[in-house]
């Protein structure tokens, strides 16, 4: 058994839809961010459940690791092929597969991206709420438990599948959940297999829940003299139950880097964007009472955006910030890296977090979902400097064990791939070896994507 005669079985069923380029594998070895290029020994372009089933089928046989691909776009190594083998790439599988509008459901292939998917349920009335930033497959997104700026009011993936097809490690093809919108039948094998990562099945079917267009939107922006007021203001919106659709957090220097990208104006000082939806006597009123309490803050500088294109412009501007702020160091790396905390530990995590990053030699802009206590730091190292690197590490530690120690998660939303492997057992502790006992039971050649999440030894 070899990777090489699994690859051989492999061209006979998929023949020029199994690839062994090395553009393309280089490029399907390539991370978001600082991990160094890992190709797979082949990319495999399946176009139904079926052949994925076959594909996995074939590399059981052969103990030939898998690696699930969506849009690539996840930051901690998720799809990085650390020990070979093929990468399956779902781009084939990118159909919507049925709407049913008035259950507010819709099954979707794994390989279709959010944005798509919104595209297609327009004239629906309907949407897809989980909104990450990056135009991610919604395979992708249910593998990470992905979440972004909307998870404050309308959850993350994990409340938004109902049911998953998912192919295992030896071939099989289960259906996990149904239609229903609750169930007491059972273990919870959809809620197993969103946020797995690809280490225990390949999913190759969703079935999501979908929201109705909000009848008015209203979006702004808010800068405010200190971060810590801008927490503040945060947290007393919380307490107030204003319903936030979403409110992102940005820090000076973040908005520093999104006036010099997008040509924007934006004061100097730390910003909150805050989006509502609802009727709209309920927008008006919830604007009103937020304005109320920004100010309170010392909150100023508001721009109110009702019209869609006014309201893309600002989003696109947060979703661009990442690239906003690697380009503000010319030839810099990111290390990004994501905690989530209890709203209450917030402000000192944010502070405690901003004093190490002073302390540092590196810059490293913080920006974050603080609507449900997630927040980000990118930190920018020149690639060939091991003192900025070792830097880098040691804040990204930090910010790691202060989550926990506020009683928070080493992530909020990232995931573990490889990148957050170290801080499993801190976070979990014998619940870690529960994981890879599960991990064992359903891939006991550990071929579904291995070194990620759990780690399996013999």
């Amino acid at each position: 058994m070899s990777i090489e005669t699994a690859l051989h079985a492999l061209r006979s069923l998929l023949g020029d839809r199994l690839s062994l380029s090395k553009s393309d594998l280089d490029a399907h070895g390539q991370s978001e961010t600082h991990f160094a290029v890992t190709p797979p020994d082949a990319v495999a372009y399946p176009q139904n459940t079926g052949e994925v089933s076959q594909i996995v089928a074939i590399c059981a046989d052969h103990a030939c690791p898998v690696i699930g691909y969506g849009a690539g776009t996840s930051l901690e190594g998720h799809t990085s092929a650390i020990q070979g083998g093929v990468t399956v790439d779902f781009r084939n599988m990118a159909e919507v597969v049925e709407v049913r509008a008035e259950d507010m459901t819709v099954r979707v292939q794994p390989g279709i991206t959010r944005e798509a998917l919104n595209d297609a349920l327009r004239a629906t009335g309907l949407f897809f709420p989980v909104d990450p930033g990056a135009n991610a497959s919604l395979g992708g997104m249910a593998a990470t438990r992905a979440s972004g700026t909307t998870a404050v009011r309308y959850g993350t993936m994990r409340d938004n599948v109902l049911a998953l097809e998912v192919v295992l490690a030896d071939g099989r093809i289960i259906r996990t959940g149904s239609g229903a919108r609750k169930s007491s039948a059972g273990y919870d094998l959809t809620a197993l297999m969103v946020g797995s990562e690809g280490t225990l099945g390949l999913i190759t079917e969703l079935t999501l829940r979908l929201q109705g267009q909000p009848e008015a939107v209203a979006a702004a922006t808010c800068a405010f003299g200190t971060i810590d007021d801008a927490i503040a203001a945060v947290t007393a919106t919380i307490a107030m139950g204003i319903p936030m659709a979403r409110i992102e957090f940005l820090d000076t220097a973040s908005v520093v880097a999104v006036n010099a990208h997008s040509g924007a104006t934006f004061p100097e000082t730390p910003h909150l964007m805050v989006e509502f939806h609802g009727s709209d006597t309920g927008v008006a009123e919830h604007v009103a009472r937020f304005g109320e309490i920004a100010a309170e803050f010392g909150g100023s500088d508001f721009d109110w955006a009702t019209r869609p294109e006014d309201r893309t412009r600002l989003w696109r501007m947060r979703h661009h910030a990442y690239w906003a702020i690697l380009g503000w160091r010319k030839g810099a790396k990111a290390i990004v890296t994501d905690v989530c905390v209890p709203i209450s530990a917030m402000a000192q995590a944010i502070a405690e977090t901003q004093a190490d990053i002073d302390a540092s030699p590196i810059p490293a802009p913080i920006l974050g979902h603080v609507g449900d206590g997630n927040f980000h730091a990118i930190l920018l190292i020149d690639p060939d400097s091991a003192e900025e690197r070792a830097a880098a590490k040691d804040l990204s530690n930090r910010m790691a064990d202060r989550a926990l120690a506020l009683g928070g998660t080493v992530t909020g939303e990232h995931g573990v791939g490889m990148g957050k492997l170290d801080f499993m057992g801190a976070e979990h502790g014998t619940g870690w070896d529960v994981m890879a006992l599960i991990k064992r039971a359903m891939d006991p050649q550990n071929i579904l994507n291995p070194g990620k999440v759990v780690r399996i030894n013999g």
